[in-house]
């Protein structure tokens, strides 16, 4: 197992252990060092030609929206949105170099994700202006679409015949546990409170981001 993933695992781990202790110091070193060691495996497993430099740079993206949300949810949450947004865009694009062939699974998974999320997304969005927070509405609802087009892009790759069977499952998995981790951020701040919703969140987020860079390394690894 190459040292890298390695490392992104403990601090992944470490990053959990910190939430749940509530060390707050430490985790300004716990949490960026999860997609700093992501981007070392990925620059150092698969070079950052072709689609990887827009995998590359949506996990730079991602570890500026981590930093951002680590200094503050509240005031910098739409700085950190933005963020998270660009790196999704990165992702979308390093899915669909080439652009894949429209398949009757593509079309059954759009709708899926798009009914699915909508319904999500409203439920979310709803309570916005009764907080005076109805400035997020548009930037939310452009945010879930691009998380949609990212899971949709990434779930494709099970009918792929170009992509490995494995690095397939590894970047749906990766996918979907990323869309989940929004979803459980944007819950827990603006419809209802979840129990350990942070840690829940993190937790799904680094799965994530480790198990869909895995998958690409996977597919593209040198």
């Amino acid at each position: 197992m190459n040292s890298f993933l390695i490392a992104a695992i403990f601090f992944a781990a470490l990053e959990s252990l910190v939430l749940w202790k509530g060390w707050r110091r430490l985790e300004f070193l716990s949490k960026p060092g999860v997609m700093i060691c992501l981007f070392l495996w990925l620059f150092s497993a698969a070079g950052l030609d072709g689609a990887m430099f827009w995998f590359g740079l949506g996990i730079l993206f991602s570890l500026a929206g981590d930093v951002l949300l680590m200094i503050s949810v509240d005031r910098l949450f739409l700085a950190g949105l933005i963020a998270f947004l660009a790196a999704h865009l990165c992702y979308v694009i390093g899915f669909n170099i080439p652009l894949p062939q429209v398949t009757a699974w593509s079309l059954v998974l759009a709708v899926v994700i798009g009914f699915g999320g909508a319904r999500l997304i409203r439920r979310i969005v709803a309570p916005l202006t009764a907080q005076g927070k109805a400035r997020l509405r548009m930037p939310i609802l452009i945010y879930s679409l691009v998380i949609s087009l990212m899971l949709l892009s990434a779930m494709q790759k099970l009918t792929d015949l170009t992509w490995n069977g494995g690095a397939a499952i590894l970047v749906s998995l990766g996918a979907l546990l990323f869309y989940a981790s929004d979803i459980l951020l944007a819950w827990n701040k603006f419809v209802s409170p979840i129990k350990h919703g942070r840690l829940f969140n993190i937790g799904a987020y680094h799965l994530g981001q480790i198990a869909l860079i895995a998958g690409v390394v996977m597919q593209f690894g040198k």
